[in-house]
């Protein structure tokens, strides 16, 4: 799906002077696709300063591999795929330095919906890497499938099918979750 505000003609335009070298074309090119990049990375990552160094690292690492951009392939799936990939290498690297404290609720009757919305966060926290990143592009980025499928190098019916799975999966864990309170 392509941004609203350029032409595929444009994106283009702007991968090859970004291949060149040309520094502001590639900011250019990745402006509109930034917010984006965000809420995918703060979705898997649950943290705003982890997500903003993910996106940034992903940045990085797109303008190094800009030359391997398919010809006439919409940036956004490219680079949102890089981004997924740098969460899943900073949650791996985070898990060997967390250390786990328990913090005392002040409030013990929490807001309904807040507790809602936390189950739902620890729920996407115990799932795997993949299930959690389809979700976050389904649910987060409200991407369509075709999208899902290209940013997973998939094909359309797998990223349907992943997406059913992890909401299967899903599913279950939330309910426990909420039984337990």
């Amino acid at each position: 799906m392509q941004p609203p505000d350029r032409s595929e003609r444009e994106e283009a335009e702007l991968i090859q002077a970004s291949r060149a070298g040309d520094g502001a074309a590639f900011a250019e090119l990745v402006r509109p696709v930034y917010s984006a990049a965000f809420r995918l990375a703060y979705g898997l990552l649950h943290d705003a300063n982890e997500a903003e160094d993910a996106v940034q690292e992903g940045a990085f690492k797109a303008w190094q591999k800009i030359a391997n951009v398919r010809e006439g392939a919409p940036l956004r799936p490219w680079f949102l795929a890089i981004v997924a990939n740098q969460c899943r290498s900073m949650r791996r690297t985070r898990r060997w330095s967390e250390v786990r404290v328990e913090t005392v609720e002040e409030n013990p009757t929490p807001d309904p919906d807040l507790a809602a919305s936390m189950d739902l966060r620890r729920g996407l926290r115990r799932l795997h890497h993949d299930e959690r990143l389809v979700l976050v592009l389904r649910y987060y980025l409200d991407l369509p499938f075709d999208e899902i499928a290209s940013t997973l190098g998939i094909t359309e019916k797998a990223a349907r099918t992943r997406v059913e799975r992890a909401v299967r999966r899903l599913r279950p864990i939330v309910l426990l979750q909420e039984a337990l309170q």
